[in-house]
């Protein structure tokens, strides 16, 4: 009998530990590569390079058709941190707004451990990362200009071949930061191992990873796996580098996906992390890439389709169904309240938040779709604002010049008011009301900066 009870008793527990586990908080591994337009990876029906790993994350979970973020990289950055449109939280190029409030905020109140590595570029402070919400920073171009001083005196860019890289943290209670060349180093090896460090580190609690990526972007340069690597290689002179290195950084990059996705695996962590891959913008030119028979022309920081249409993958296999395809309108400021919503974390409901999680959708679920989406784009001082509203075929500038994206993907024929079909008119009616939505918080922008 009490051998019985014994049992018993340690079946209760087991049983009890895995209710526990299915109940348990997930982990968030966000990964963004850099300059990585949607027509790059095999998913979406890329030719030109081979993805396998990111393809396979595709395969093992959702693969969303239809996501866009900034033309360009520091808007992209900002809104995908903060959950919110330009119009509301945009400064300048290479900066976000010291108040405000990020998704490493959220999560960190909310007891995870938060950890961020490769590329910043949001502001050059020495705490800067730790400001924003993370307990540790690992980062090129945290505090650097992109081409520093190398071994010889020359400027070389610093981010891959013998790379600069800032490591901050918080050390009993006081910020330390601290910037170090690596000779002969893969900057992308080194934030990789650093990302898998920090996972090994907080495996026994949930975490949030925050890995925005520094490939693909130039200086297109050879890899540690291209044939003509060389192990004394002390960065690229030159900004752009070699185009023909590109298919080997995509490759690489998708190394470092699974490297990140194994590491996981090994820990057992896999089942309950919810890993998203994604690109901040539209693919640098001057690359050309091929869907098939189809050739992508690179139009990073032209708000065209070509240069706001990013991919998109979500896995996580305790929760998302395999093999699963969406094709709903996805926003870089949908981000912050899907991984939010995932964790079981609140965000407040204020009007200048204006992202839209799509948990259901993740779930198999219908959800809350996106009929549109708003733009408001002005990456530079010297780059006039340029605001639309769009659909999945249409697409309406503040100028008032409207496209049928669907058919016309470079917006070279501006439709005629007069020629417009009953299904034109309606959706330019959408999109108007769209904008006008939006007009109050342009208004207060431009009063705040007076």
């Amino acid at each position: 009998m009490k051998l019985r009870n014994t049992v018993s008793f340690f079946l209760l527990i087991l049983s009890l530990s895995l209710v526990q586990g299915k109940q348990s908080s997930p982990n968030i591994v966000l990964i963004m590569a850099d300059d990585m337009g949607y027509e790059c990876i095999g998913a979406h029906g890329g030719t030109s390079y081979e993805t396998p790993r990111i393809d396979k994350l595709a395969d093992e979970g959702m693969l969303f058709e239809q996501c866009h973020a900034q033309a360009i990289c520091t808007p992209s950055r900002v809104k995908i941190m903060t959950g919110t449109s330009n119009v509301v939280n945009y400064i300048k190029f290479g900066k976000l707004d010291r108040k405000l409030k990020t998704f490493a905020h959220y999560f960190q109140e909310a007891g995870y451990a938060t950890g961020i590595m490769g590329k910043w570029q949001l502001g050059q402070e020495d705490d800067s990362p730790i400001h924003f919400g993370f307990d540790e920073a690992y980062m090129w171009r945290h505090s650097l200009k992109s081409s520093v001083e190398g071994f010889n005196g020359d400027n070389r860019d610093s981010r891959f071949a013998s790379p600069w890289m800032q490591h901050t943290q918080i050390i009993e209670g006081k910020i330390e930061s601290k910037t170090k060349q690596y000779p002969y180093k893969y900057g992308p090896d080194l934030s990789s191992d650093f990302a898998c460090d920090f996972i090994e580190k907080n495996k026994d609690k949930p975490f949030l990873l925050y890995y925005p990526m520094a490939l693909v972007h130039c200086p297109f340069d050879s890899t540690p796996d291209s044939e003509d690597w060389e192990s004394n290689n002390l960065g690229s002179l030159t900004y752009k580098g070699d185009e023909k290195y590109f298919a080997d950084m995509m490759a690489y990059t998708d190394k470092i996906v699974g490297k990140i996705v194994d590491k996981l695996e090994a820990l057992d962590l896999r089942e309950n992390t919810l890993i998203i891959f994604t690109g901040d913008n539209g693919t640098d030119k001057p690359i050309v890439s091929n869907m098939g028979d189809t050739k992508i022309v690179g139009s990073k920081g032209k708000p065209i389709e070509w240069g706001t249409h990013v991919p998109f993958v979500a896995s996580w296999p305790r929760e998302i169904p395999p093999n699963s395809k969406n094709s709903d309108l996805i926003d870089f400021s949908d981000v912050l309240p899907t991984m939010c919503a995932a964790a079981g974390i609140e965000v407040p409901n204020s009007p200048e938040l204006t992202g839209i999680s799509f948990l259901p959708q993740l779930m198999g679920e219908k959800g809350s779709p996106r009929e549109w989406l708003y733009c408001w784009y002005h990456p530079r001082e010297k780059n006039p604002v340029t605001v639309f509203s769009r659909s999945l075929n249409y697409k309406l500038y503040n100028t008032g010049k409207f496209f049928n994206i669907s058919k016309d993907v470079l917006e070279k024929n501006p439709l005629e008011e007069s020629d417009l079909s009953e299904v034109a008119w309606s959706e330019r009616k959408k999109l108007q009301d769209v904008l006008d939505r939006f007009e109050d918080l342009e208004i207060n922008r431009e009063k705040n900066k007076r």
